[in-house]
């Protein structure tokens, strides 16, 4: 009995239609991550999603000029603000014209990239390192290691900016001052621990792997890799609360918000669900296949910024093979690895990489979400600076959509 159509799978005379396209820019679109496309029903022709293709429609829709460009912009589309933080090329993103993957090959440390993102110069707000020890009224949260990471440092955050009597400082060295103290006490949030003056990847890895030191270069690489990426979601968010004054504290539980949401950190636990139920699977590679012939995303895999394959995750995955190989939960990451790349032509992304981290080493997932929300802390933290050395309120306007107000009858 025939299989009955997907109606969220359209062919491509219907997507050309819809668009007022030709076929070849269709496949221009697929080709720069603008629409998704599948094997069709006889694994010759394509078919491509349709919330993609309707997406873009409404676009085509909106008109030229400064309107259509403002909202495309929301969405990966034109640039909408200045920074001197980060830049994203095919090889690497770059902190402050520096590659991050060549400062992981160098034994950078997150507290490295930290300070070059923060624009420390030869100051080092690291030092001295912390004290040791919660404040009382932060203590009982803080070692709570029945609370998720996230909602653990959420909780806490907000309650130590009440005892960081500079919080408001507009003085740039006070500022980077708290950022550091910041980067640390969210670390140890994260794994219910205290900070203190280890490396924020060794205070990790002690927590999750104590004594592992291959585990700990690992994690050490991925704070690095994590620590910026432009105007991603989160960084944005933190951004925008920073515009508005709020001290250091706030803008870090705006970013921690945003990451906390399935579509940005929540990604490295759909990717590590893809790995075990692959992995339980009489042949992972026919599970992957199906997945992607039936219309599933795999988390875990491609970024829009990054047709030709995140740098970040094959930095990653390249360090992974040098240490695991052989090893058999490296053999299954492998396995489905391959058979995404067979049915999709997709390479894993930065988040299917955390995952693999935690597969491979037999960890549970959340640590995956751990390391981003550590790393990336550091580019909050430099956006915020940056924003509010701008002294400028980030306030959009919105196109009204909807029912029209009603005339005014009159007298």
């Amino acid at each position: 009995m025939p299989t009955a159509p997907d109606p969220d799978l359209i062919p491509a005379p219907e997507a050309c239609a819809l668009l007022g396209i030709s076929p070849a820019t269709l496949y221009a679109y697929v080709s720069r991550g603008l629409i998704d496309s599948r094997p069709g029903p006889d694994h010759r022709s394509r078919v491509y999603l349709r919330q993609d293709v309707e997406r873009l429609a409404q676009r085509k829709k909106a008109g030229r000029g400064a309107a259509r460009g403002a909202a495309q912009s929301l969405d990966r589309g034109l640039p909408v603000m200045e920074t001197a933080i980060s830049l994203i090329r095919p090889d690497s993103p770059y902190y402050r014209g520096r590659a991050a993957v060549a400062m992981v090959r160098a034994g950078a440390v997150l507290e490295d990239a930290a300070r070059l993102l923060w624009d420390c110069g030869d100051a080092d707000p690291f030092d001295p390192p912390p004290g040791e020890g919660w404040p009382a009224r932060v203590a009982a949260i803080a070692t709570d290691a029945s609370l998720p990471p996230l909602e653990r440092a959420m909780a806490a955050i907000p309650l130590l900016a009440v005892d960081q009597r500079h919080s408001l400082n507009a003085a740039p060295a006070a500022r980077r001052r708290i950022a550091a103290t910041l980067l640390r006490q969210n670390a140890a949030l994260l794994v219910a621990g205290t900070p203190d003056a280890r490396p924020v990847h060794r205070l990790l890895a002690d927590a999750w792997r104590p004594g592992d030191d291959a585990f700990a270069d690992l994690v050490r690489a991925a704070l690095v890799l994590c620590a910026d990426h432009e105007l991603n979601v989160s960084a944005f968010a933190a951004r925008v609360v920073a515009s508005t004054g709020a001290h250091l504290h706030a803008t870090v539980c705006a970013g921690l918000a945003a990451l906390s949401g399935p579509r940005h950190g929540g990604a490295t636990a759909r990717a590590y669900a893809l790995f075990a139920d692959a992995a339980e699977a009489a042949s992972p590679a026919a599970y992957v296949a199906e997945r992607w012939q039936r219309g599933d995303d795999l988390p875990g895999f491609h970024h829009v910024l990054y047709p030709d394959g995140d740098p970040r995750a094959a930095e990653v995955l390249a360090m992974l093979r040098d240490q695991r190989a052989g090893d058999p939960r490296m053999t299954q990451v492998e396995a489905v690895l391959a058979a995404a790349a067979e049915s999709s032509g997709r390479l894993p992304n930065i988040d299917g990489m955390l995952a693999a981290i935690c597969y491979v080493h037999d960890l549970p997932a959340p640590p995956a979400l751990a390391m981003f929300a550590a790393g990336r802390l550091a580019g909050w933290l430099a956006h915020a600076q940056e924003q509010q050395a701008l002294g400028r309120l980030i306030r959009p306007r919105a196109q009204y959509i909807g029912v029209p107000p009603e005339a005014d009858p009159g007298p």
